[in-house]
């Protein structure tokens, strides 16, 4: 017969006798079955972290390959959304009944959708990272949604200072003309002689989370990106043609916004939401073209014991 194989965390002590806070792994590549609300399913290559907690001091150490033959499971046989994140995290814990009462796993990866353009319709392919974290810590569920959104901003003193010298570039062509000429202007306002400044503008990260109740089933990743790209008006395009860059130019000088102005935008966007978000925090990110370092705000829904700025 086979000579049984030794189980060293079954049947060894611990060196030194402690309680852990969390032991697994991280950074687990797998494919994974993604449902977001109002999309097909798709399969996302996704970076994973999975933990227990090791209550018992003296234990040498948890199962480390049966948190990863769930996660497997789910990767081959089934899809990822609320309610079977809810039953891995259960499995975390049965599976290490007398070892933990504490499981969290962590699903981060590109979330792709296609997006049209503003005027000529045409499609394409804009990725937007999410993760997705799930705790169970004796019998209390937490699972958050997080999604980063890119987006354009205008600075509004900039924008005052360009319309300042454009006005200044125009007393000092047309004021000694008697009899303005229409036409002329037309021209003159067509060339860099006529604007003669520009507002600077940065590419910007809202970066959002959310806390989900049970009223979940799949994900509400889209419905994040069509509340954040609504609210601030701006979004960054995938396929453009020049009607499209036009239009895109129209609205940053239609937006113009400091970090502040899109942090309350997105507030007050996200608590008219639906209420499968119990809770959310927002960091704006300008990653400023004009300064070396980035115009930042952050606000939460301001819920008692909730999210913390």
């Amino acid at each position: 017969m086979p000579t049984s194989m030794p189980d060293i965390a079954n049947h060894t002590t611990a060196q030194t006798e402690g309680k852990l806070d969390w032991v697994g792994m991280s950074n687990i590549e797998m494919p994974i079955m993604v449902v977001s609300e109002g999309e097909p399913e798709r399969m996302v290559s996704a970076h994973i972290d999975a933990f227990v907690n090791l209550k018992e001091p003296k234990a040498k150490g948890i199962h480390m390959s049966r948190l990863y033959l769930l996660i497997d499971e789910l990767s081959s046989n089934n899809v990822l959304n609320y309610n079977n994140l809810v039953t891995l995290l259960d499995g975390f814990i049965s599976s290490h009944h007398d070892l933990s009462d504490n499981a969290k796993v962590q699903f981060t990866f590109d979330y792709h959708l296609r997006r049209k353009s503003l005027i000529s319709g045409k499609l394409g392919w804009k990725a937007y990272p999410v993760t997705i974290t799930g705790r169970l810590n004796k019998g209390v569920l937490t699972v958050e949604l997080a999604v980063n959104i890119a987006y354009s901003s205008t600075c509004p003193c900039s924008a005052a200072l360009a319309r300042q010298l454009v006005q200044k570039a125009f007393k000092e062509q047309f004021s000694q003309q008697n009899d303005v000429d229409l036409d002329a202007i037309h021209d003159w306002l067509g060339t860099t002689d006529g604007i003669v400044a520009t507002p600077h503008s940065q590419r910007s990260i809202a970066e959002v989370k959310v806390k989900l109740n049970n009223k979940v089933q799949d994900f509400p990743i889209s419905k994040i990106v069509d509340l954040v790209e609504e609210a601030l008006k701006t979004p960054v395009q995938a396929a453009v043609k020049r009607e499209d860059e036009q239009e895109f130019a129209r609205l940053n000088g239609q937006n113009l916004m400091f970090c502040e102005d899109a942090a309350r935008r997105l507030q007050h966007a996200m608590n008219l939401a639906v209420d499968e978000f119990d809770d959310f925090w927002l960091k704006i990110n300008h990653l400023e073209s004009l300064h070396a370092h980035d115009a930042v705000s952050v606000t939460t829904k301001g819920v008692i014991g909730g999210y913390q700025p």
